[in-house]
């Protein structure tokens, strides 16, 4: 039972000042319908490729965790948008305009640099993290000649520095 006790509290104090992680979840917009979708990948998101057809709809999106591009979803058809960021820049906030399906979007970084893309029309939508130290990690959603549904998940990244 000794054993025990100084375990725990070993353990306590080590793990102390860890934080749980910030996590949140920004609920889909659009009517959804056609394939799911996750794009992840490890650490910070660094950059962000945007397909949207003029007049219409967002057709493709792929981002870049590191250095290691994550695949394309959906089409690339139409223009192509890109975006690099900045070193400790991070996605805080998407917003945009959707009906059936997402018709464009709006990345906004916490240096408040942003890329948009498609034609704002339809409902609008905004999301964003619920914790200051969370930023963009995941897109989610359903895609089928456009992205019929699209949501964000926002956490804090841990960076490991040597």
């Amino acid at each position: 039972m000794h054993n025990i006790v100084v375990v725990t509290l070993l353990m306590f104090s080590i793990f102390s000042d860890v934080q749980p992680q910030k996590y949140s979840y920004s609920e889909p917009v659009g009517s959804g319908g056609g394939d799911t979708f996750s794009i992840t990948g490890e650490g910070r998101i660094t950059a962000v490729r945007v397909w949207e057809q003029y007049n219409n709809l967002i057709t493709g999106l792929q981002l870049r965790y590191g250095h290691i591009w994550s695949p394309a979803v959906g089409s690339r058809v139409g223009a192509l948008k890109d975006f690099e960021l900045y070193d400790g820049e991070a996605i805080v906030q998407i917003s945009g305009k959707f009906t059936s399906s997402v018709q464009s979007v709006v990345f906004v970084t916490n240096l408040g640099r942003f890329l948009q893309a498609g034609q704002p029309r339809g409902n609008s939508f905004n999301m964003y993290p619920t914790s200051k130290e969370a930023e963009l990690r995941i897109i989610s959603g359903q895609v089928r000649n456009g992205f019929t549904s699209f949501g964000a998940h926002w956490a804090a990244v841990q960076e490991l520095h040597f």
